[in-house]
């Protein structure tokens, strides 16, 4: 999410309280249940702590397929979403999440479907119940114009209309404005994204460019994320691009004759708004920079890509790790970089079960930074750590105040989850664990961590038990002195 460093002002950061949920639900499709009534309704959400009505239960998406086609001038959007889903318990009906648009029509494997809507809820009803553990498809077609979501903080997220385009972003609910699925980071999918625009334009995702074909007057872009993808760092940017592709030659895979490692070569693909090409160049050529300092550090990069989307800053306002390639609100600092390309693997690979573990995320992230400046020439760790406890880091009395407003593994409410307690102080977090198990047990834990959640999910819960066991029965109480005063501790610790 939008990175705040304890050492420049922070930037606007984007949350969405789910909106009150009003009865708007019509039946827009015949049909019912299977016989026999084995089967039973899935959840409609997954009782997230800020968002429980977010993600669905009773069914575990393996795959989405999305073709969607946009017309920047009418705003409007035709997609077609198809779900690929496996059953987690007999299945009379099961729920989307879907804000807005209209809903055409709806199958399950093939067969149409009963449809009603609830809010940001879909309903979908199959002819018959579907089985415990069974593979079962289904295709919503949908169109409209897709709603961008405000936030309270004014910053805006869900599908957002450019100058020459439009920008998905989705942290953390605005991706069920522009397809419907099971939208909570605890579901994980890989996905197929195929985006018809007006030729001139290009349509910019995650993962691999597939294809790219003209036909009459637009362009048809394919794009395919083979690994494990939580949907709000789904994204798609339509615009006027300059793109560029190349290739990192990095070190990878295994040891040849001479120990010395294997070359790999790791894709990367750019897409700057034109306005924003001379501004971005320098930066965006250090790419290659950072991607080798972070591998020494947490390990392989954890997908088949990289890349990053550079837009206006009008058009978000914030930065955003979108997988494979970060969204950036015009040319970013190389600091930035290094925030949003952390998060590949700490909160894109491994990511949070709930809302509630978004330290683990922003915390991991926002540490990277503290490592890259106490390697390049900046500020170490200790001096960044000992400027944010005495309150050095900032004139503004208020923000000194926040930063102990709350502790980082348990933000008060979901309008909280990007304050500077969950940035900063999670990282201080981990600090005060380097300290106490020394820079090389450090370091292992990282790479440990990274690699031992891939491409899954990960609670608060989890990194303790993990840190504890790595770090050994010696350091046990130290750190759960740590995460007593550290991480779920009210107020500024006494001592740093």
């Amino acid at each position: 999410m939008p990175i705040r460093t304890a050492l420049v002002p922070p930037v606007t950061s984007a949350f969405t309280v789910v909106p009150v949920f009003v009865v708007v639900s019509a039946l827009l499709l015949s049909g019912c249940g299977g016989p026999g009534g084995e089967g039973k309704p899935g959840a409609a959400g997954v009782d997230d702590p800020y968002f429980p009505r977010l993600g669905n239960g009773g069914y575990d998406v393996r795959h989405y397929g999305l073709t969607l086609d946009y017309d920047p001038e009418s705003g409007r959007l035709e997609g077609e979403a198809e779900v690929t889903a496996r059953a987690t318990q007999d299945l009379s009906a099961f729920n989307l999440d879907l804000l807005g648009m209209t809903v055409r029509t709806v199958t399950v494997d093939g067969k149409k479907a009963a449809v009603s809507r609830t809010g940001q809820e879909l309903t979908v009803r199959p002819p018959g119940d579907i089985a415990d553990g069974a593979k079962f498809v289904t295709k919503v077609r949908y169109r409209g114009k897709p709603r961008t979501v405000t936030d309270e903080d004014d910053s805006q997220e869900g599908w957002l209309p450019t100058e020459d385009g439009a920008l998905a972003l989705g942290e953390p609910t605005g991706s069920m404005t522009w397809f419907p699925g099971n939208h909570h980071p605890s579901d994980k999918a890989s996905y197929d994204i195929e985006v018809t625009v007006p030729k001139g334009l290009k349509a910019v995702s995650n993962g691999e460019l597939k294809g790219e074909r003209n036909h009459g007057g637009n362009t048809t872009f394919t794009w395919r994320s083979a690994e494990p993808m939580a949907s709000y760092l789904a994204t798609v940017a339509v615009g006027d691009f300059e793109t560029k592709q190349y290739a990192i030659e990095r070190r990878g895979g295994k040891r040849d004759a001479n120990g010395s490692g294997t070359r790999s070569r790791l894709p990367v693909y750019t897409a700057v708004e034109r306005s924003q090409v001379a501004g971005s160049r320098k930066v965006l050529g250090r790419l290659e920079e950072v991607v080798r300092w972070q591998e020494g550090v947490f390990g392989p990069y954890p997908f088949g890509s990289a890349g990053a989307v550079v837009g206006r800053a009008q058009e978000a306002g914030y930065a955003l790790e979108t997988q494979t390639r970060p969204v950036y609100p015009g040319p970013p600092e190389v600091e930035l970089v290094v925030h949003e390309m952390a998060h590949q693997w700490y909160g894109n690979s491994v990511t949070p079960k709930t809302w509630r573990d978004l330290w683990l995320n922003e915390g991991f992230a926002t540490y990277a930074e503290w490592l890259w400046e106490e390697e390049h020439g900046g500020d170490s760790a200790e001096e960044t750590f000992q400027a944010l406890y005495s309150g050095d880091f900032t004139d503004d009395p208020d923000e000194r105040e926040n930063l102990w407003a709350f502790p980082p593994a348990q933000p008060p409410s979901g309008d909280r989850l990007f304050d500077s307690p969950v940035y900063e102080r999670g990282a201080m977090v981990l600090h005060k664990v380097r300290q106490t198990v020394g820079d090389k047990a450090f370091r292992t834990l990282l790479r440990g961590w990274a690699s031992s959640r891939r491409h899954g999910n990960a609670s608060t819960a989890d990194f303790t038990a993990y840190a504890e066991k790595q770090a050994g029965a010696g350091h046990r109480a130290a750190l759960r002195s740590i995460w007593k005063t550290w991480l779920n501790g009210d107020g500024r610790p006494a001592k740093p």
